[in-house]
């Protein structure tokens, strides 16, 4: 499973796992939890480069990133690899 540290949410850290180009599994570590348990469930199965396309650029209130956001961050710089 890959780990990533993000920045500017409230989640600490998010963990993910790929098979391919498909999203297998991702868990928060904090943020908020129905709505991280949520975002987890929906993804699951997920073309990744479908997921960055929805999540990229989505805020939290007046952050300037969010949660799912971060993931989008996450998950380009997995498949830059």
């Amino acid at each position: 499973m890959t780990s990533y540290k993000p920045s500017g949410v409230c989640a600490r850290e998010i963990k993910f796992e790929l098979n391919g180009d498909t999203i297998q599994k991702v868990e928060f570590v904090g943020g908020c939890p129905g709505n991280t348990m949520g975002l987890s469930r929906l993804l699951q199965g997920m073309d990744v480069n479908k997921a960055i396309e929805l999540l990229s650029g989505v805020k939290c209130g007046n952050k300037a990133t969010s949660c799912p956001d971060q993931l989008a961050c996450a998950l380009k710089q997995a498949i830059a690899k």
